[in-house]
């Protein structure tokens, strides 16, 4: 083999090498790239979740806020991905059921735990 032949050869396996090893970073690349366009995504829908769960949680006060009997200020009402948890007090036991059927009426209500208990009297 001549000079000129073997340099030939040298060269393609060189260019051969240095392409797979460009190719390679390319794919790893992309890899990387898609993976934060998920990211991305995944932080745009979970922040849209957050808001909806939000409005959601500002509508449901409204709807209490129409009944004169219910005082919502000792109810807190958690949303989350509209299923609803309600903890707190109530006058009395009939404002428990009135408070879930108000909050199941939404629409964008999926589910209701409710946690309401009646406010124990103060004895003197």
């Amino acid at each position: 083999m001549n000079n000129n032949t073997i340099s030939k050869a040298i060269l393609t396996i060189l260019i051969s090498i240095v392409s797979i090893g460009a190719w390679s970073q390319t794919s790893d690349n992309l890899a990387v790239l898609s993976g934060q366009a998920n990211t991305a995504s995944q932080k745009q829908t979970a922040k849209s979740d957050f808001r909806a769960d939000r409005a959601l949680r500002k509508g449901i006060y409204k709807a209490l806020a129409k009944h004169a009997e219910i005082d919502a200020g000792d109810i807190s009402i958690v949303v989350k991905s509209g299923v609803v948890t309600l903890d707190g007090t109530v006058r009395d036991e009939d404002q428990i059921g009135t408070v879930e059927r108000v909050v199941s009426s939404d629409p964008g209500v999926f589910a209701v735990t409710n946690k309401l208990r009646v406010q124990l009297p103060f004895e003197e």
